[in-house]
């Protein structure tokens, strides 16, 4: 668990599949000047122990209601990426009175919603983009080096601290081996919709990356078949994307869906200063 301080009311920030609350080390300082924030590590990551568990949904919802209550948060707000768009379902329809909203950050994909009308998250998983091109020695030759190489495809830098929670740190300073983290075992039955949350029981600010930006090594990429490939991949996502959305705004009625087109996955990273802006006025119009 991570305490970034600020004051005001409580924020808990939950990471997206693969990622600690060390994702977040950027964003949420930029949000305690109004809000308390705090960062949750799923089981099975960074330094989050690990137990199995057959039923993951609600096993990770329990483990987040765990922490508010064991740090006595009042009502506190949840914003979740990806993946951990599950935990703030698990939790809004297990305990809704625990917490006062709910954020969604391009994370309410069929492990969050799935009234039937939407689509399944597997099979935009399926789907098959270009690959940006592999890390080199240079790229390995330090976490500094690491974070350049992800600003020159994505656009953007994930924190350093993240990067060695994934990733193994030999003596030398360079990179090593990504880890084997024990928590992607859950990963699966949270795709596969082993639970379906056919209701959001709370104030939910939706934000959805469509179409998905595919990163700026793609955008400037000269080679046809690269491009050509990246077209295809796109148009197919935004469609099974915007299928989603809509099962979302129908289904639920009474959340704030708003889209970014050409956001990042990590819509708080690519987006950084629209989504805090869009979580400002969603938390001012709370109770």
């Amino acid at each position: 668990m991570l305490d970034w301080g600020g004051s005001g009311r409580p924020i808990v920030l939950l990471a997206g599949g693969g990622n600690t609350a060390h994702v977040f080390d950027d964003f949420a300082p930029k949000l305690t000047a109004h809000y308390h924030v705090y960062g949750v590590t799923r089981r099975g990551f960074g330094a989050s122990g690990y137990s199995d568990t057959d039923h993951a949904a609600d096993r990770l919802g329990e483990d987040v209601t765990a922490v508010i209550e064991q740090l006595n948060l009042k009502r506190p707000i949840l914003v979740g990426h990806s993946i951990a768009g599950a935990e703030l379902s698990s939790v809004a329809n297990g305990h809704p009175n625990l917490v006062a909203g709910l954020v969604y950050l391009d994370a309410a994909y069929s492990y969050a919603f799935d009234n039937g009308t939407g689509v399944n998250a597997m099979e935009m998983q399926k789907l098959q983009g270009s690959q940006p091109p592999p890390l080199s020695k240079t790229d390995l030759a330090s976490f500094s080096a690491l974070q350049a190489y992800y600003e020159r495809v994505n656009g953007f830098r994930f924190p350093e601290a993240e990067l060695r929670a994934q990733r193994e740190s030999p003596p030398d300073g360079g990179v090593g081996k990504q880890r084997d983290l024990p928590g992607t075992a859950l990963f699966m039955p949270l795709m596969t919709g082993a639970k379906k949350y056919t209701a959001i029981p709370a104030p939910a600010l939706i934000i959805f990356a469509n179409p998905h930006s595919q990163g700026i090594w793609v955008d400037e990429n000269t080679d046809p078949s690269v491009q050509t490939a990246a077209r295809t991949y796109s148009t197919a996502l935004e469609a099974l994307t915007g299928r989603q959305e809509k099962s979302v705004e129908n289904g639920v009625p009474t959340a704030h869906v708003i889209t970014l087109p050409g956001a990042n996955h990590y819509v708080f990273l690519s987006n950084e200063a629209e989504v805090l802006k869009d979580i400002d006025a969603f938390l001012a119009a709370l109770h």
